[in-house]
């Protein structure tokens, strides 16, 4: 079921605007007046990253006339494999700025407001108020649950759209729906999943193309949205599985024990970024890379664990270290491979999932075990500059 379009119509399009849009003004379902209504829309895009950089581009060239972008990242050489609105020239610049001006190459008639702040719960309301919808594609649960959470007490439709090795997933929220079947992101998802249950992109990866997949179902629904055309995704998820090709929807109903929201809360504490088990485990019982190396040149006789995957593993490595996945050392499988004869010292990429492993040598009575604090990518950037980052 079609909705009312969400955006009155402009007063008028220019020749300019005429000639560029013409493809879409000869849809009878578009026409004069649709685009008059995307000229007239505001959409936010939370994030210039995998998902937000096809979005912003088809929006920029489906002639939304002003596009906010919520971004405070600088690109990474990492992010060019997926994020196609930065180029090799962007690396280390602001990604809201590279946007920026990929946008005004697609059409400089878009107006673009940069939002250049992380978002969170006392910012989110002001930032959110002006504008008539959102678009979320961020890739961590905690700003997920904020996006979800403000959107209704603003009463304001959002798209969302995820993405994961070769699937994807996209919806439409919107509690105040007008035909009265409105849902939130909590309906789906009421309480998000242990700290390190669902890895994320950085952790797993994600096919480069996927992003452009759901990206643009992202775009067509904001698109049937603000013109009031089609029948949206409200009420039903959009799965896709890119090494099958088959997309299937599946219909989500309003959870009658989701509670009212009425706040903003602590969202990092509700999603249990880190597991207050491994901040534990952690405290007092990390180093740095400058201690590590230390111990390497000193000669000291210590185990050196790596947690992450095979896969990663193969990227990059720092010498000397023994690969034991964290799953394994979770599920007590590996615990028998761990020397109990001399001191054991963890790392992974960054820092969070050694922290896990960590609580859990710990609790199998590994008491001195310890793990690098920034991972791999801390002693690529301190120790050994030479090495790949990913």
């Amino acid at each position: 079921m079609a909705l009312p379009p969400l955006v009155e119509p402009a007063a008028e399009l220019s020749k300019e605007e005429v000639e560029r849009y013409s493809r879409h003004l000869i849809i009878p379902d578009v026409g004069m007046t649709g685009q008059k209504r995307l000229k007239n829309a505001k959409v936010l895009v939370v994030g210039a990253g995998g998902l937000g950089s096809p979005a912003l581009l088809y929006l920029a060239a489906a002639g939304v006339g002003t596009l906010g972008i919520v971004e405070f990242d600088e690109v990474d050489a990492s992010n060019l494999q997926r994020q196609i609105i930065h180029g090799v020239s962007d690396v280390g610049r602001s990604k809201a700025d590279s946007a920026k001006d990929s946008i005004a190459e697609i059409n400089p008639l878009v107006d673009v407001v940069l939002h250049k702040t992380r978002l969170e719960s006392s910012n989110v309301l002001d930032i959110f108020r002006d504008y008539d919808l959102i678009l979320d594609g961020t890739d961590n649960f905690a700003t997920r649950y904020l996006v979800n959470d403000a959107a209704v007490l603003l009463g304001k439709p959002y798209v969302w759209g995820s993405i994961f090795r070769f699937e994807g997933q996209a919806s439409v929220f919107w509690e105040d729906a007008p035909n009265g079947k409105g849902l939130n992101y909590r309906d789906l998802y009421p309480e998000p999943p242990p700290p390190g249950m669902v890895p994320s992109c950085a952790e797993g990866g994600v096919l480069g193309v996927l992003c452009a997949s759901i990206g643009s179902i992202m775009v067509n629904e904001a698109i049937k949205l603000i013109t009031g055309i089609g029948e949206p995704l409200l009420g039903r998820l959009m799965v896709y599985d890119a090494l099958e090709m088959s997309y299937r929807t599946i219909k989500i109903r309003k959870d009658p024990e989701t509670k009212p929201i009425t706040e903003l809360i602590d969202y990092d504490a509700f999603c249990g970024v880190v597991s207050d088990e491994a901040q534990a485990a952690a405290a007092g019982h990390t180093i740095t890379p400058v201690q590590l190396k230390e111990m390497i040149d000193a000669g000291k006789d210590f185990a050196l664990i790596d947690v992450r995957e095979q896969n990663e593993f193969e990227i990059v490595r720092i010498p000397g270290s023994v690969l034991i996945p964290k799953d394994r050392i979770l599920s007590g499988e590996a615990l028998a491979e761990i020397p109990q004869d001399k001191p054991v010292v963890l790392h992974c990429k960054s820092g969070a999932r050694s922290a896990d492993a960590l609580a859990a040598l710990h609790r199998a009575g590994f008491r001195d075990a310890v793990h690098v604090g920034g991972g791999v990518l801390a002693w690529a950037k301190q120790i050994d500059p030479s090495l790949p980052t990913y």
